[in-house]
């Protein structure tokens, strides 16, 4: 199994060497351009302040990611994510993404955080199958919710929940009942 640690500013390259494919080539991510090495960077730093980014790693290289991003902006929100796992396809099927879910799940449990989403490009019953598995359910479908590669796509919206309830010291601000 592979070492799993916090992502740095410096894996930028490596983890958009993982990502870029998925761009390219397929309708897994709706970026239709690929980032810069640095704007990747500035991605991961974000993600390590409030959440998490973590990299799999073998024989010195990077084979895959995980991290957790804003689920929304407005202050409700704030005790949930959303995620994402990426992993290099000559590693896939070696339980690398669920790994990384499982140590990312734990960090923002942590953390304070109560839910997690993941959206998920169908078909794709390969990483429908991993989210079940580290515990997802599905809770719709969006249809026609993206365009790319001149076609309509439409997602899964998936949720784990992490935790009943937020911290104690933030629940000051919940209205009375």
């Amino acid at each position: 199994m592979p070492i799993i640690r916090s992502a740095t500013e410096a894996d930028a390259q490596a983890l958009l060497d993982i990502y870029r494919p998925f761009i390219e080539s397929t309708a897994v991510s709706f970026e239709t351009e690929v980032p810069s090495p640095q704007q990747y960077a500035a991605r991961i730093a974000k993600a390590l302040k409030a959440w998490d980014w973590l990299v799999a790693e073998e024989d010195r290289k990077c084979i895959g990611y995980a991290y957790a991003t804003e689920h929304r902006q407005r202050a409700a929100y704030r005790w949930s994510v959303e995620t994402s796992a990426y992993v290099n396809p000559a590693y896939h099927r070696r339980g690398i993404g669920k790994a990384l879910y499982t140590e990312l799940f734990e960090s923002l449990r942590t953390k304070g955080y109560c839910n997690a989403y993941a959206i998920v490009t169908l078909p794709n019953q390969a990483s429908i199958a991993l989210h079940e598995s580290v515990g997802f359910e599905l809770v719709g479908v969006f249809r026609r919710a993206g365009w790319k590669f001149g076609a309509w796509q439409d997602v899964a919206w998936l949720q784990r929940v992490l935790r009943d309830l937020p911290p104690d010291e933030q629940l000051a601000d919940a209205p009375a009942t």
